[in-house]
């Protein structure tokens, strides 16, 4: 598990390899990730959108951006937090993923992003 901490935001992030699979002619690696969002903060604080960089040791660096997570917004209180989980397919055995959660702090109105660190995506069998 890799973590980090932006305002008072703690990102924790637990990869898995789901295995391979075909897809349009091509190997897929596909991994699945757990993140969890942590308010270490005093002031309630909302998800707005998400930014993704996605590294395939075989392909062009993948930027994604979106409204929340997995459809929703979340509002997250001091001292809770919020997890999901979703996944991605890579075309090698070897990646990584890092990027930013946009968020509002709803007592000022003022926005941030909560850094999301740098995981790997590779399974077991790709380390030795």
């Amino acid at each position: 598990m890799v973590q980090q901490v932006t305002r008072g935001i703690r990102i924790s992030v637990e990869t898995f390899f789901e295995g391979t699979y075909f897809k349009n002619y091509r190997v897929q690696y596909s991994f699945s990730y757990r993140i969890s969002i942590m308010n270490q903060g005093k002031d309630i604080v909302q998800l707005q959108s998400r930014h993704w960089k996605i590294f395939d040791s075989l392909m062009p660096t993948t930027v994604i951006d979106g409204e929340g997570v997995v459809g929703k917004k979340p509002v997250i209180k001091p001292g809770q937090t919020h997890t999901y989980s979703s996944g991605c397919l890579i075309q090698s055995s070897v990646g990584a993923m890092n990027g930013y959660f946009n968020m509002v702090n709803l007592a000022t109105t003022k926005k941030f992003r909560a850094y999301i660190p740098k995981f790997k995506l590779s399974p077991a069998f790709a380390l030795n």
